[in-house]
């Protein structure tokens, strides 16, 4: 589908979708407990990837309005009768390759961009733990084989990659038979979203020990998560934000709290770009009024999927944006590095790809017919930035779906001059 965006300007309130990140993680540890209730959820077509893989090993889970029922499997995931399909959920790919180690087998495959996406990492550290793990075309890439039991004992993981790796290991050792040890390799990408992992399976009544270079988690554990309450997305909020900062505008965006998600940063930089920003913490109404934007330098090393919003902000802005340590983030649903550079040097941008990250020299945008490479977060932040550009026409605009699925409505009434059709 194409997205057709005008120049506007955005006003009122809206409503921040669930977390993503959060709803993958209250699915897969309540299915594998004895279950229980997970409110507002978000789903979305990655969420609900996560949902049918985990009844594949046996949850039964059912969605009522703004809640899940979960009937887990009590620490005791079943082998799954057929293929698992992610669809584009890398986030499922890799959490439910770990909770194959604890069956009999279980083959796992999605579309061609999550057949692209490397898991090396994970599959040698399965191997470490006890599990046969491996992919059927020898590239680290799915389809994949995972075969248990998970016995525990030690791994060394690359963190360079990502933390989703370390997620998943994080998820499933507790369930081993025996004692599990995590050493970190390098830098660890992305360590806000294993803190939101470490976060829930403490709720959940598991216990890690870490400091962050080391792992240790004793086998034999379970999971009770009932009566979680998903919070906030605060990389769906970035988009919002910065509609309202590029263009002058005033927005209240609803449902924003603090939490361990590093996307939150992103009030930060807008604050030092120039945005004025008024945040009750309490209520989580953060009001925003756009202002005259200055270039900053943003170190993307844990908040990698910020980088599409700050590359259009940085646009828009006065002077330079410097955009580094962001080489994890070409391994997302796309390489979001070269694809940023190229689609908004089409609305002629002046922007220049590094091996890890990007230099922008803001100034004005101009429309263009730009391409969304089936990435929901380059097809959201393009929105934005044809907000100032005008006349911009975006392809794929159905992947937002992904993990926004209201985003053109939304965006559409709080002013957005956006008209989403069919291609042709």
């Amino acid at each position: 589908m194409i997205a057709s965006v005008e120049r506007s300007q955005v006003s009122g309130e809206v409503a921040v979708p669930p977390s993503k990140s959060y709803t993958h993680r209250a699915i897969a540890i309540s299915a594998l407990g004895p279950g229980g209730m997970v409110a507002r959820p978000l789903l979305s077509a990655d969420t609900r990837a996560t949902i049918n893989a985990s009844e594949a090993f046996g949850a039964q889970i059912e969605g009522r309005e703004g809640e899940l029922s979960v009937i887990g499997v009590g620490g005791g995931p079943k082998t799954p009768e057929n293929v698992i399909d992610v669809e584009n959920s890398g986030t499922t790919l890799r959490i439910m390759a770990a909770v194959a180690a604890l069956t009999d087998g279980a083959v796992l495959t999605g579309d061609a961009s999550i057949r692209r996406r490397p898991n090396g990492p994970l599959l040698r550290s399965l191997r470490d733990l006890g599990a046969e793990a491996f992919s059927i075309k020898g590239n680290d890439c799915a389809p994949l084989v995972i075969r248990g039991r998970l016995r525990g004992g030690r791994t060394v993981l690359d963190g360079s990659v990502s933390s989703q790796f370390l997620s998943a290991l994080l998820i499933s050792s507790p369930l081993a038979e025996g004692d599990t040890e995590i050493e970190i390799d390098g830098e660890l990408k992305s360590r806000p979203y294993a803190e939101i992992t470490l976060e829930m399976l403490e709720e959940a009544g598991a216990v890690i020990e870490t400091d962050f270079r080391r792992f240790f988690v004793a086998g034999g554990q379970s999971y009770n998560l009932d009566g979680y309450t998903v919070p906030g997305d605060f990389t769906s909020a970035s988009y919002l934000l910065a509609a309202a900062a590029v263009t002058g505008s005033r927005l209240t965006v609803r449902g924003l709290r603090p939490s361990k998600q590093g996307d939150s940063a992103i009030v930060a930089i807008l604050r030092e770009m120039g945005a004025k920003i008024s945040w009750d913490q309490v209520k989580g109404d953060l009001a925003i009024e756009g202002r005259d934007l200055e270039g900053v330098e943003v170190d993307a090393s844990l908040t990698p999927d910020l980088v599409p919003t700050i590359a259009v902000l940085g646009a828009v802005a006065k002077g330079r944006t410097v955009v580094k340590n962001a080489e994890h983030v070409r391994h997302k649903e796309t390489d979001r590095l070269r694809a940023m550079a190229v689609e908004l040097s089409k609305m002629e941008a002046k922007i220049e790809e590094r091996p890890d990250g990007l230099v922008i020299e803001g100034g004005t945008l101009s429309g263009a017919r730009v391409s969304g490479h089936h990435d929901h977060r380059i097809v959201m932040a393009l929105t934005v930035a044809g907000l100032v550009a005008g006349d911009t026409r975006i392809d794929a605009a159905e992947s937002v779906s992904i993990s926004y699925p209201g985003f053109f409505e939304e965006m559409a009434r709080i002013g957005c001059r956006v008209e989403v059709r069919g291609e042709g």
